[in-house]
This record gives structure tokens, C-alpha cells and sequence, in this order.
């Protein structure tokens, strides 16, 4: 069995799967990538058992054959070729070899019978969403899932599908994002799921910044995209998620506006000397004026003070600046507006001008 396949129409789609692929499987089936040829459409699959994503790939004179492959040595040998090279396979037995000019590679097959798929999905909800929409509500909420908590249902993102409205949600105890969008979305009840941590990385990479459309569609167990020639389906995380509105503090009566930019430089240059185990950092409000502190157990000292939009009594307030800085990081407004009630309770984080994005964080006893 024979297929001619040039080298960049084959390095896109195994750079697209190669998230699937797990690094330490216990099957080792499972770090081979399968290649199906049916009626001269050849496609690529990989999984883990909790994600699957399926790539076509552009190949000449293919013949019908599966075969499976070891994932991440195809892939070095595909980045290592030159640019425009062309790669033969020829498929014999328990062996692939692949040529390409003057090079030649003979790599281990594995039964293509004993590769896994995920289970059929019976779709019960579609929707369609650009991708550049999609993955931005990823970019502004993945950072506050939380990994390998023993509350599983927290290693993931909330997505709150409703008619009119897809909301994303995540939280890791200590902190909280929600990002939403209102549109129709052409569903007609509302749904929650949890979708795992490893599968909104993937997403938010497989994603690109196009209004070119995300397909969606939700099984019981199941969540598959459709992006483009990629399939991407995955397991959803059998869980309930806690009610997250009982964390976001709605008498919050002090309000704080500052430049985004200016804040987040002052924020980095003061995190240098803080705890580098607990990055606690002190902000003290007075009238018109913000300042943050930091110190760690060396007797270091940092301290810089910031001209803000702010006159509601003065406070003091601790926090871990990693967690304000990723929230930072992730709004793109000029001015970001906190609101605060006291030293005790949590500060909501959001653009000054726009809320469809707001961040929870709890406060630290320094």
C-alpha cells in the first residue's frame, strides 16, 4: 500500500492532532496516530481516550489502507525535512517507510484494529459560533481552572449554553473568571457542561482568530467541534459545578479606576520582592491614590504608588499578585475598574467600560 503526501500538507494536520497524542500512555497504541485512506480521502486521528481529534490531510494516488503510526516520531521527521520535500509511504506488514529525496525512515506499525475511538455521540443540542469568538471566551477564562484538584469538577470550564446567551466560567477556589457573549445561539433550553482542562487547551490552540465557523454539537457525555478539516470531540467532566453567582460579591461599594497598563507594570516590578511561596502584595487606598507593597522573609521592601481614580474612604487590602496580574493580562480595556467593600471580602475585576468579562478575586491576610 502506497500514498505520496508533500511534507507541509502532511505537517499541519499532525501538528493539529499531536495534543491528542499522550505523552505517558499506558496503552502504547495510544502514542501512534492512525492513518485511514477510504476512496482517496486520508485522514489522521489521534486520542487519548478523553479527547479525539480527526484531521484530512491532501494526498496523491492514495490506496485504501489503515495503518497506525508512532505520532511524534512522524512528526520530528516531518519538521526535519526541507521545505517542498515530498514523503512516500510504503506500508508493508509491520513496517511504514517513508522517503523523501535522499532520506529514508522505516518505523513500527501497530494494528490498526487495536486503535481506540471514542464512543458514537447521539447529538442532542447543535449551535455555531465563530472561532475567534470562541477562543477568545477561552483566552479570558482558562486561566482559573484549577489542576489535579482533588474536586475534579473544578479541573475544567463551566460553559452555560443558553437561546440567547453562551457563558464560560471557571474557578479554582481562590479566584473566579466569567466571560459571556449574548447571541442567538439557536439551542432552545439552557445547558451547562464541564469541559476538562486538557481539552480547553487544545480548543484555544486549535482555534484561530477567523469568523470562520466553529461547529458545535452536545451528547450526554460528549462535546465535538468542528473546526475547518479538524474534528475535535471530548469527554465531558460528570460533575456538578458549584452555583459560582454565591462568590461574586454584589455590595462591593468602593470603586477603583486605574490605567490597565500602568497598574500591571507596577504590579510586576513590586512582585519581584514579594513571598515568592504565598505572593502576597498589600494595596493601601486613599483619596486618589493607590499603594502597593511587598515584602518577603529577607527583609526586602518594595513600594510604588499610583495616582487613581478613587475616593471612597480609605482601606488596606492584601492579595496574591500573580492572581491580579493574570487578570490584567487577559483584559485588553485602557482603564480597569475594581470594586471593593473591605479587607476581608473579594474584589471584582472588569473592564471600565465593558462587564461582559468580570473576575472574583479573594483577598490574602498578610
Amino acid at each position: 500500500m502506497k500514498t505520496t503526501i508533500k511534507r507541509e500538507d502532511l505537517l499541519a494536520p499532525l501538528q493539529q492532532v499531536i495534543g491528542a497524542v499522550e505523552r505517558r500512555q499506558t496503552l502504547p497504541i495510544l502514542g501512534n496516530v492512525l492513518f485511514r485512506s477510504t476512496g482517496g480521502d486520508l485522514t489522521l486521528s489521534a486520542t487519548d481516550l478523553e479527547i479525539e481529534m480527526v484531521a484530512k490531510v491532501v494526498a496523491d494516488n492514495a490506496d485504501d489502507f489503515q495503518v497506525t503510526i508512532p505520532a511524534r516520531k512522524l512528526l520530528d521527521i516531518c519538521k526535519a525535512l526541507p521545505d517542498g520535500s515530498v514523503v512516500n509511504f510504503n506500508i508493508e506488514d509491520n513496517r511504514v517507510s517513508l522517503t523523501s529525496g535522499r532520506s529514508r525512515f522505516t518505523l513500527a506499525t501497530l494494528p490498526a484494529g487495536e486503535f481506540p475511538g471514542l464512543d458514537e455521540i447521539a447529538v442532542q443540542q447543535k449551535f455555531t459560533i465563530p472561532q475567534s469568538l470562541l477562543k477568545s471566551l477561552f483566552d479570558k477564562t482558562s486561566f482559573a481552572m484549577a489542576q489535579q484538584d482533588v474536586r475534579y469538577y473544578l479541573n475544567g470550564i463551566l460553559m452555560e449554553i443558553s437561546p440567547e446567551k453562551i457563558r464560560l466560567v471557571a474557578t479554582d477556589g481562590h479566584r473566579l473568571a466569567l466571560s459571556e457573549n449574548e447571541r442567538e445561539t439557536g439551542v432552545d433550553d439552557e445547558r451547562q457542561i464541564i469541559i476538562p482542562r486538557k481539552a480547553v487547551l487544545e480548543l484555544s490552540r486549535l482555534l484561530d482568530s477567523s469568523d470562520e465557523p466553529a461547529s458545535c454539537e452536545l451528547s450526554q457525555n460528549h462535546l465535538r467541534v468542528q473546526t475547518g478539516s479538524v474534528i475535535f470531540t471530548t469527554k465531558l467532566i460528570d460533575g456538578k459545578f458549584p452555583d459560582y453567582q454565591r462568590v461574586i460579591p454584589v455590595d462591593g461599594n468602593k470603586n477603583l479606576q486605574v490605567e490597565r497598563e500602568t497598574l500591571k507594570q507596577a504590579m510586576s516590578r513590586i512582585a519581584i520582592l514579594s513571598n515568592e511561596k504565598y505572593r502576597g502584595i498589600r494595596l493601601t487606598l486613599t483619596s486618589g491614590n493607590l499603594s502597593i507593597q511587598a515584602n518577603n522573609p529577607d527583609q526586602e521592601e518594595a513600594e510604588e504608588e499610583l495616582q487613581v481614580d478613587y475616593d471612597e474612604g480609605d482601606m488596606e487590602i492584601g492579595f496574591n499578585v500573580t492572581y491580579l496580574i493574570d487578570v490584567l493580562n487577559v483584559l485588553a480595556s485602557q482603564k480597569v475598574q475594581i470594586k471593593l467593600k473591605d479587607s476581608n471580602s473579594s474584589a471584582i475585576i472588569s473592564d471600565s467600560e465593558n462587564e461582559s468579562s468580570l473576575y472574583v478575586v479573594m483577598p490574602m491576610r498578610l
